[in-house]
């Protein structure tokens, strides 16, 4: 099963923007954003920070989410129970 760690190729097409134009934007190998936007390989933080620059986005929406983080996320109370206390 492919594991889609990143969204570059989503938030390329939300910009109406190319693999090419941000190959030439980073002065990186067409090749690489390529493997970048098909996550067959991933950018260091490093890079993904520079293509959140360039891209005029928070360094987030560049990733995809994991169910573990989501539900690390989630009240495991509710707010409600500490006001009755």
């Amino acid at each position: 099963m492919a594991k889609y760690i990143n969204r570059i190729k989503v938030v390329l097409a939300e910009q109406h923007k190319t693999n090419l134009w941000l190959a030439k934007t980073l002065g990186k190998d067409p090749a690489t954003v390529s493997k970048w936007c098909t996550n067959t390989a991933q950018p260091s933080l490093e890079t993904l920070h520079i293509i959140a620059q360039t891209l005029k986005v928070d360094i987030r929406t560049l990733l995809n989410a994991t169910e573990d983080v989501l539900m690390a996320c989630e009240p495991s109370t509710s707010y409600e129970s500490y006001e009755e206390k």
